[in-house]
């Protein structure tokens, strides 16, 4: 269930959503949606990207801003966030949510599939955040929120260079609070832990696999993308305006 909270300087905010078609992205793209914010979101996928801007112009009445671009292409990045900008105003919400958990075996990594895993799950998030910068920094202020995994916390084996990638945000997100805080940009990061996204489920769960991290968890039900949505609203929200360099995990107690 969406959070049936109200945050009241999030309405009109800019908000702009990487990877933001499915999923957790999509999830986050209808919470701030419903809070009245500006929301546009970036993401390679056209059809989902289409539908969900379609369902939400049926219950809303108007639409979030689809901008389609391969996050690997930084120059298409660029550009994504500047019409961002252009249509809602200086992005002053950025959250941080594309990646690509692909398995994969140690022996089976080459240097441009290892190139490659890091271009979707680090690399773009920091040129993004290079993007709106500028914006946040003359308006004053600005959230940004980083998607990073438990999966790296829990010695997960089966995607190393995904994982590195998620350790990397990490580091990321707390050198970039050093740089950005004095100028009013706070930047924090939230770890889910297993969500149950539909690619999860065509993917990897299985009801064996499913129940033994449930097991694990002290809330004993699974995670669902709507659960990462009042998280990722309160990092972006004035509610946290003292938390910056901070990771936030969201993962039922598994940690």
């Amino acid at each position: 269930m969406m959070p049936s909270e109200r945050f009241p300087d999030l309405e009109d905010a800019s908000v702009l959503i990487t990877g933001g078609g499915s999923g957790i992205g999509a999830a986050l793209v209808e919470g701030f949606f419903r809070q009245g914010a500006r929301v546009a979101f970036i993401d390679i996928a056209e059809d989902e990207s289409r539908a969900l801007c379609e369902r939400l112009g049926q219950e809303e009445g108007h639409v979030p801003l689809f901008l389609h671009a391969d996050l690997r292409d930084i120059t298409s990045l660029r550009k994504a966030a500047e019409e961002a900008a252009q249509a809602n105003g200086p992005v002053s919400v950025l959250v941080n949510n594309a990646a690509w958990d692909d398995r994969h075996e140690i022996e089976d990594v080459t240097p441009d599939y290892w190139d490659n895993n890091q271009a979707i799950n680090l690399r773009p998030q920091f040129f993004a955040i290079q993007a709106v910068v500028p914006g946040m920094k003359a308006a004053g202020g600005g959230a940004i929120i980083n998607f990073t995994s438990i999966s790296y916390m829990i010695n997960q084996g089966e995607m190393p260079a995904y994982t590195a990638a998620k350790g990397g945000i990490v580091g990321l997100t707390k050198g970039l609070a050093g740089a950005l805080g004095p100028s009013g940009i706070r930047v924090n990061a939230i770890a889910p832990g297993w969500v149950l996204t539909e690619r999860q489920k065509e993917l990897w769960v299985t009801d064996e696999g499913l129940q033994s991290h449930i097991e694990r968890q002290c809330l004993r039900e699974p995670l669902q993308p709507a659960d990462m949505v009042g998280p990722c609203l309160f990092l972006a929200s004035s509610l946290s305006r003292m938390m910056t360099a901070q990771t936030l995990i969201v993962d039922g107690g598994v940690l």
